[in-house]
């Protein structure tokens, strides 16, 4: 569904991406994992159309995303932010609602507030914490209203931008699983980007590591741990030692 082939960027003289080759199957749920600072956030701002590669495809569908409309475009896609990136100012309703409520998903106001409360209740909250404020909820609370508005305007494709970063172990293994369940649920195409092997091995099909700007390694979760790759190795188990240059 969503292809990248030889994707090259570089800002000034710092070349992030060196030639990216990656395939995201429709229906699976990728994670891409490597270190800050490797690339990881500008493969998915390329696809998004965010970020212009200076070389090299990323298409949708066969479609080259820089040629496609970007409101149909950006219409089939839904997003968690890392920080939630909920509007301080606005109720949780309208958070979650947000994209249903102008452009060209625009619904009448009272039954995009119901989609709102019914995607708050498949991530576990009640209909009383729509009229509420983002500063009003808890962290774990705040994530899960981010992941409802992901997925409020039924998109094909869902990007989970480090789901559990900030959350402490337990809420953590609740947003993995709530994304699994809603991923397989909503048949969705997704994409992961996130330093947790927890998450990994919660919320993949496949796996893709991002190491000096190309895909180091790619493949099925299962096969992971006996990938035979030395850069994965060490990145599994979280080592100084091996491949990667640690900042010491």
């Amino acid at each position: 569904m969503i292809e990248l082939a030889d994707v090259h960027k570089a800002f000034g003289s710092n070349k992030v991406l060196r030639g990216v080759n990656l395939t995201i199957p429709k229906g699976t749920s990728l994670v891409v994992i490597g270190g800050s600072g490797t690339g990881k956030s500008i493969c998915l701002k390329s696809i998004l159309g965010l970020v212009t590669p200076d070389s090299g495809t990323i298409t949708l569908d066969g479609e080259d995303v820089t040629k496609a409309d970007r409101d149909s475009f950006l219409a089939r896609f839904g997003m968690l932010f890392q920080g939630g990136a909920l509007f301080d100012s606005l109720p949780v309703w309208q958070n979650v609602a947000f994209r249903l409520l102008r452009g060209s998903l625009k619904r009448p106001k009272d039954e995009a507030r119901a989609i709102a409360i019914e995607k708050l209740r498949r991530v576990g909250l009640k209909s009383e914490v729509a009229d509420l404020f983002p500063a009003e909820l808890s962290g774990g609370m705040q994530k899960r209203v981010g992941l409802a508005r992901a997925i409020a305007a039924e998109p094909e494709i869902i990007f989970f931008d480090e789901p559990t970063t900030g959350l402490d172990p337990i809420m953590s293994g609740v947003i993995n699983e709530l994304i699994r369940e809603i991923v397989v649920e909503m048949g969705a195409t997704a994409m992961t980007i996130t330093h947790d092997m927890t998450s990994v091995r919660a919320i993949a099909d496949n796996v893709a590591m991002l190491h000096d700007g190309v895909i180091q390694w790619t493949g099925p979760v299962a096969q992971m741990d006996n990938s035979g790759d030395p850069y994965l190795d060490q990145f599994i188990r979280g080592s100084a030692d091996g491949p990667i240059e640690s900042v010491r």
